[in-house]
C-alpha cells in the first residue's frame, strides 16, 4: 500500500527530482535598522543609609575644633582662644542634634578667665540636585555655666564670634553621595554582552531621573532614591549605545520602598530564532522518518505574516525504494508564539493550506503529523535559562563598593511575561525583580535580601 501511494505520488508530480513549490504569501522585505526593544520606564529603588558613625564622622571634620579672636575690653582689643571636645550626635524629632563642649579662655588684666560653652546645633538634613547632602533650617544655641556674672560682658562679645564661626562651616557643610550614584550610572549604562549561542545581544540600561524620597532619621539617615530606568535587551547589540549623564536628583513626596519590578523588552530578529531551532538539529538536519531515513529537513527560516510566524523548512533527502529520487523542496507552517514558562513556543503550528495538501499526498509514505510534531519540538527560544544568568550578571555589576561606600543588589525573580510579533523582530517582554541599597559607610553585610 505504502509502495502503491508513493507510486501514485511521484506520478502526480511529474518529475524524477521531487520540486515543491507550495504556494504562500512572500517573505516581506527587509525593513532596515536594528530590532526596537522600545522599553517602557521602570523604577530601581535603592535604599540609602548614611549612618550617624559616618555623619558624625563628617561633623568632626567639618567643625574646627579651635579658634581664636579679639574682644573689646575697656580702653582697647584684648585676645581669646577656644578649643572643643568631640561632637556629640543625637537625632530627635526629624533633626540633627550636635552638642559641643566648648573650652574658651579670654585674655584679661592680670588674669586669664575660663569661659566654658555649651553649643546646640539643631539642623535637618537634605540632599540636593547635586546628590550633595546639606544641612538647613540651622540653629545654633550657644550657653556659658560661668558664675562670673560681673565678666557677662566679656562671654556677650566672645559667644557671637564663637557662634558666627559655627554657622559659616555649617552653611558650607557637605556630604557627597554622588560619587556612588555616578558608578552605578557607569555600571547601568555599560552594555552587558549576554549569552545568546551564535548571536551577540546585550543589556542596556539608560537612566532618565533619579528620585529622592523623605528623609527617615532613626539612629541614620535614611533615604529611598529611585532610578527612573530605560531597559532593553538587544539582539544582536548595537556597536555604540547612547550614554547619558547622570541626570539631577528630583526630591518627590512618596516613593513606594521595598523590592522592584523592571520590565525588560527583549527585541529578538527572526533569524536568531532560527539559529536556536537549528541547535536542535543534528548536523544541521532533521531527520523525522523511520520508515526512510535518509530524509531530512533543514534550513529554518522565520518571518512574519500579520500577527502570525511563518516556519519555512526545507525538505529532502533520497529515496531509494520503491523507486530511486531526491526530494528537494520547501514546507510552510504558521503559529502564534506564546509564553509558557519562560519559553517561548509555537504550540498551534501547522502546516498551510498548500503544504498540508502535499503532506496529504505523502501520507502514506510518511506521516505529515511528524513532521510537524517536531518541528513544534523545535522551535523553542529558552529565554528563562539565558536571562538567568543575565539576572547574576546584572546584580554583580551593581554589587560594588569604594572608600566612601557601596551599592548592594539582588534579583529574586526572572519572568517572561509576553510576547508579541513585529515585522522583523519578536519583542519578548521579561519582568525582574530584586532589592537594591547603598551604604555610607558600607557594611560588612550580605546582598539584601
Amino acid at each position: 500500500m505504502r509502495k502503491t501511494a508513493l507510486l501514485g505520488f511521484l506520478a502526480f508530480t511529474g518529475c524524477a527530482a521531487l520540486g515543491l513549490d507550495a504556494a504562500y504569501p512572500a517573505r516581506p522585505s527587509e525593513v532596515p535598522g536594528e530590532a526596537i526593544a522600545d522599553p517602557s520606564p521602570s523604577r530601581v529603588v535603592m535604599h540609602a543609609t548614611v549612618t550617624r558613625e559616618a555623619l558624625k564622622q563628617q561633623l568632626e571634620r567639618a567643625l574646627p575644633t579651635n579658634g581664636a579672636g579679639t574682644f573689646p575690653f575697656v580702653r582697647g582689643e584684648r585676645q581669646f582662644g577656644w578649643l572643643r571636645k568631640p561632637v556629640d550626635l543625637q537625632m530627635s524629632q526629624g533633626r540633627l542634634v550636635v552638642k559641643l563642649s566648648i573650652s574658651a579662655k579670654a585674655d584679661l588684666p592680670l588674669m586669664m578667665m575660663d569661659i566654658p560653652l555649651d553649643v546646640t546645633i539643631k539642623a535637618e538634613p537634605v540632599v540636593t540636585s547635586s546628590y550633595v547632602a546639606r544641612l538647613q533650617s540651622t540653629e545654633v544655641e550657644v550657653k556659658t555655666t560661668s558664675t562670673a556674672v560681673k565678666f557677662a560682658d566679656v562671654v556677650a562679645d566672645i559667644t557671637p564670634k564663637i557662634k558666627a564661626t559655627i554657622e559659616g562651616k555649617l552653611a558650607d557643610f557637605s556630604y557627597d553621595m554622588k560619587s556612588l550614584i555616578d558608578q552605578a550610572n557607569e555600571r547601568l549604562a555599560k552594555p552587558v554582552d549576554l549569552p545568546l549561542g551564535d548571536a551577540k545581544g546585550c543589556a542596556v540600561v539608560k537612566v532618565l531621573a533619579v528620585e529622592a524620597g523623605p528623609t527617615v532619621l532613626a539612629d541614620a539617615i535614611e533615604k529611598d532614591l529611585a532610578l527612573v530606568v530605560q531597559p532593553s535587551v538587544l539582539i544582536p547589540c548595537p556597536e555604540k549605545p547612547d550614554v547619558a549623564p547622570l541626570p539631577p536628583l528630583s526630591n518627590v513626596a512618596t516613593i513606594q520602598p521595598g523590592p522592584f519590578t523592571v520590565t525588560i523588552p527583549v527585541a529578538a530578529k527572526y533569524d536568531e530564532l532560527a539559529k536556536a531551532m537549528s541547535l536542535t538539529f543534528t548536523d544541521g538536519k532533521l531527520f523525522f522518518s523511520k520508515e526512510f531515513k535518509d530524509i531530512y529537513l533543514e534550513k529554518p527560516e522565520i518571518y512574519a505574516a500579520k500577527d502570525t510566524l511563518v516556519l519555512k523548512l526545507h525538505l529532502g533527502g533520497p529515496i531509494k525504494k520503491p523507486v530511486e529520487m531526491d526530494l528537494n523542496g520547501d514546507l510552510y507552517m504558521v503559529g502564534h508564539p506564546v509564553v509558557e514558562d519562560n519559553e517561548l513556543k509555537i504550540p498551534d503550528l501547522e502546516p498551510t493550506i498548500e503544504t498540508s495538501n502535499f503532506l496529504l499526498k505523502m501520507k502514506q509514505a510518511f506521516d505529515g503529523s511528524t513532521i510537524r510534531d517536531q518541528a513544534r519540538a523545535a522551535l523553542h527560544l529558552d529565554i528563562g535559562q539565558r536571562l538567568g544568568s543575565v539576572k547574576d550578571k546584572l546584580a554583580k555589576d551593581l554589587d560594588f563598593g569604594d572608600g566612601t561606600g557601596c551599592v548592594k543588589a539582588a534579583t529574586q525573580k526572572i519572568e517572561v511575561s509576553g510576547v508579541h510579533v513585529h515585522q522583523n523582530y519578536l519583542r519578548v517582554y521579561v519582568s525582574v525583580t530584586g532589592t537594591a541599597a547603598m551604604f555610607m559607610p558600607c557594611p560588612n553585610a550580605p546582598a539584601p535580601k
